[in-house]
């Protein structure tokens, strides 16, 4: 028969907590991934490759953060038409999730499903506890050339889409 102690220990181990690891760093290649989007289009980063992207991690569809987050971004939206730049939306939701989402707040960027939570992971955005995944809130601005030029890992959903127009006016305008 179990302990209480050796029970709990075995029921900590089955439930991790916390960040999985694997991560990124600013100047390497930006991992590629194939994901649908809310359209059911696929996309992959590689395909976006001689123009910049913001890829922009989000726990969870139509909750306050996340929401007031991609309202920014829509409202913003044409300043990142105008400079070429491909915004997309990630989380661990679902194709439908991400559909009544994207047409509940008239969203004119892909959000794509990751619903494995694997491509999360490989950025280091993945929160994991137990059998619960949700993506952290992180974005990453990734060069011409498929490389990740700013990370964000502290972001406020209120300031983020100005905060990247700010960062990315100078590298966008760049000769």
């Amino acid at each position: 028969m179990l302990s209480q102690s050796s029970f709990f220990l075995i029921v900590l181990g089955l439930f991790s907590f916390g960040q999985v690891k694997a991560d990124v760093s600013k100047g390497e290649l930006a991992p590629d991934f194939r994901l649908m989007d809310q359209n059911g289009e696929v996309h992959r980063l590689s395909a976006y490759q001689g123009g910049w992207v913001v890829l922009y991690f989000y726990p969870k569809d139509d909750t306050p953060g996340c929401t007031k987050e991609a309202c920014e971004f829509r409202d913003d939206h044409a300043y990142f038409v105008e400079k070429g730049v491909t915004l997309l939306g990630v989380s661990t939701d679902d194709i439908e999730s991400h559909q009544a989402f994207s047409e509940k707040y008239q969203l004119p960027f892909p959000l794509l499903s990751d619903a494995d939570g694997e491509v999360a992971k490989q950025y280091g955005s993945l929160f994991q506890i137990g059998p619960i995944k949700f993506a952290k809130r992180h974005s990453f601005i990734i060069d011409p050339k498929g490389r990740i030029a700013r990370i964000y890992r502290d972001v406020d959903p209120k300031q983020h889409s100005d905060q990247m127009i700010a960062d990315l006016t100078p590298l966008v305008t760049a000769p």
